[in-house]
């Protein structure tokens, strides 16, 4: 059985700190499923805590040079990193502001309006009522996401944000920003069918 001793942190830490990725994919495979449960324990959904988890890595990336040694196990640094990152989003509130449920009713009942200038302009009956199903499905898919996944779609594809300008308006770091759309969009497609 592989105990925390047969894993050099300490190492791993200091390869991190001269841009070996490699170590970090160590460190990962060797405690990720952890992490995420100490992440988990704190923010008690399991979106959340994987995007606390790749934010934790995020840090644990480039601040691995700050890890010192002589003040405490490598180990031991690695879980404060995420634990503080978890307790950190836990105490914002998940910085849930943004897009709300007026908004997305607005969109839906312009893209209502849309469908129905669709059909007006001859498309036929069939069609416009599967635009009008489709658009009421993607609603549905959108008040499913998470808030930060949500927010972060409807202001690259509504607002038309750069991935910067979308992390500057949710205070989050820009690796964040681009993972939340990439697993939002993953998840509306699965949702959507």
């Amino acid at each position: 059985m592989n105990t925390a001793a047969d894993f050099d942190y300490e190492a791993a830490l200091a390869a991190c700190a001269r841009g070996e990725q490699a170590a970090l994919r160590r460190i990962y495979d060797r405690d990720g499923r952890h992490l995420l449960g100490v992440a988990l324990r704190i923010v008690r959904r399991r979106q959340v805590a994987e995007d606390v988890l790749h934010d934790a890595f995020l840090n644990i990336w480039t601040r691995a040079a700050s890890f010192d040694p002589a003040r405490g196990a490598g180990r031991g640094w690695i879980y404060s990193v995420v634990r503080n990152q978890a307790l950190s989003l836990a105490r914002s509130g998940e910085r849930e502001t943004g897009v709300d449920e007026e908004t997305l009713d607005e969109l839906a009942h312009g893209a209502q309006q849309g469908a129905n200038q669709y059909a007006n302009q001859g498309a036929g009956m069939d069609e416009a009522i599967a635009l009008r199903q489709d658009i009421g499905r993607l609603h549905d898919c959108l008040v499913g996401l998470d808030p930060a996944k949500r927010n972060s779609i409807l202001y690259a594809y509504l607002d038309g944000c750069s991935h910067s300008e979308i992390a500057e308006r949710l205070q989050s770091p820009l690796g964040s920003v681009k993972a939340w759309i990439k697993r939002g969009l993953s998840a509306l497609r699965e949702c959507m069918g």
